[in-house]
C-alpha cells in the first residue's frame, strides 16, 4: 500500500467519525442523558457492532463527544477572555459564555456531566471516569491564561492552578444549580459570581510581557 492510498484511508475514516459524531450529536440533542447506542447507531444507519468498531465502546464514544464539545467550549472562553475591553467586563463575558453554552444545549450539558439520569450506568458506564476530566482540563486550560496574563508574585505557578481549578469548579457547581433551578436571570447569576471573584482579580497587576487580563 503506497503512502497516497493510506492517506486517503485516514481521510475516509476520519470523515466517516466525524458523521458518526454528527449523528450521535443529533441524538444527545434529541434524547439527553437517554442516548443509546442503539438509538445513535440506528440515526446512522448503521448496526451498532459498526459503531462499536469505531469508538470501541460506549465510553470511547462519550469520550469523542465530550472532547469534540469541550474544544468549542474552551474556543469560546478564550474568545471572550482575548476580548477588547476592560478586565471586570471580560470575567462577565467568560461566565456568560459558559452559562450561555449550558442553558442553550442543557440536553448536551445532562448528557456529558450527568449520564447517569439516562441510565448509562445500567450498560457499564462509569460516571466518573468520564465526566471528571472535562472540568479538570477547563481547570488547567484557566490556569494557564492566568499565569500567562496575572503577576501574581512567588507561587504564583502555583496560585494561578488553584484559582482555575477553582473558578471552574465554581462555574459548574453554581451553573448546574442555576440550570436545574433557575433562581434568577442568567444575569443575576453572572454579576454575583463575578463580584465574587473580582476581589484577588481586581488587584493583581499584568505580567510583564504578556498579554494582560
Amino acid at each position: 500500500m503506497d503512502t497516497t492510498q493510506r492517506t486517503d484511508q485516514a481521510r475516509s475514516a476520519d470523515r466517516r467519525r466525524r458523521e458518526l459524531l454528527e449523528a450521535a450529536d443529533r441524538v444527545v440533542l434529541r434524547d439527553g442523558p437517554g442516548a443509546s447506542m442503539n438509538a445513535i447507531a440506528a440515526e446512522a444507519g448503521i448496526t451498532k457492532p459498526i459503531l462499536y468498531r469505531h469508538f470501541g465502546d460506549k465510553g470511547g464514544l462519550y469520550a469523542a463527544l465530550a472532547k469534540r464539545h469541550t474544544d468549542a467550549l474552551l474556543d469560546s472562553l478564550r474568545a471572550a477572555l482575548d476580548a477588547p475591553a476592560e478586565r471586570r467586563e471580560r470575567v462577565e463575558q467568560t461566565l456568560d459564555t459558559y452559562l450561555t453554552a449550558i442553558e442553550a444545549r442543557p440536553q448536551v450539558y445532562r448528557f456529558l456531566m450527568h449520564p447517569s439520569e439516562g441510565g448509562q450506568q445500567s450498560e457499564g458506564f462509569d460516571v466518573g471516569k468520564h465526566s471528571a476530566p472535562l472540568l479538570r482540563r477547563m481547570g488547567e486550560e484557566l490556569a494557564h491564561v492566568i499565569g500567562d496574563r496575572l503577576d501574581l508574585g512567588p507561587g504564583g505557578e502555583q496560585l494561578a492552578r488553584v484559582w482555575g481549578h477553582g473558578i471552574v469548579g465554581m462555574m459548574h457547581a453554581a451553573g448546574d444549580w442555576w440550570l436545574g433551578e433557575r433562581p434568577c436571570t442568567r444575569a443575576e447569576l453572572v454579576r454575583s459570581l463575578a463580584d465574587l471573584l473580582w476581589g484577588r482579580l481586581a488587584a493583581a497587576g499584568d505580567k510583564v510581557g504578556g498579554p494582560g487580563f
